[in-house]
């Protein structure tokens, strides 16, 4: 299946990435965005990432930047709807493959997968997962592993909370 191959290459990725720990910041950039494309199904410049920490978690947002993109909807959906499963099971592996490391907070959120909840939300344009948790330290791991997303993707979200719920 198409997971298994992706896990095969976010451990060659990560053997790469750990033998070139000089890579320059825009070359890394460009490498998770490939890498991105490759394990999302779909095009990060023909789609929008927004990483949002809440006061109970956050968000994984993803939207087509064209209304009219059927296509890049649908494979948003169908990503973000196997995120939420994998995640909810402790299985990191697509992140770990998209940025060739294991993203801050990682750890933490599979020890205590039991306390956090991920919930899929369909939205205009594509779909978001909700992070949810009432564990202080499953909170923690989860603004970290949503503040590496917002510092590796580039996508200038706050990376403070001071939201209490998405709308």
């Amino acid at each position: 299946m198409i997971f298994a191959a992706l896990i095969a290459l976010a451990f060659s990725a990560a053997s790469a990435q750990e033998k070139n720990d000089q890579t320059k910041p825009g070359e890394h950039h460009c490498e998770v965005m490939k890498r991105g494309d490759q394990a999302m199904g779909f095009s990060h410049e023909k789609t929008t990432h927004h990483f949002l920490l809440a006061d109970d978690g956050g968000s994984i947002e993803i939207q087509a930047n064209d209304a009219k993109d059927i296509a890049s909807q649908d494979e948003i959906r169908e990503h973000l709807g196997h995120i939420v499963k994998m995640f909810a099971a402790g299985d990191f592996e697509i992140p770990m493959f998209i940025h060739a490391t294991t993203p801050p907070g990682v750890p933490v959120m599979k020890k205590l997968r039991g306390q956090i909840q991920y919930t899929y939300e369909k939205m205009d344009r594509g779909a978001r997962v909700r992070i949810t948790t009432k564990n202080s330290e499953a909170l923690d791991a989860i603004h970290d592993f949503l503040r590496f997303q917002i510092t590796d993707h580039q996508t200038g979200d706050p990376s403070e909370s001071g939201r209490t719920h998405h709308e």
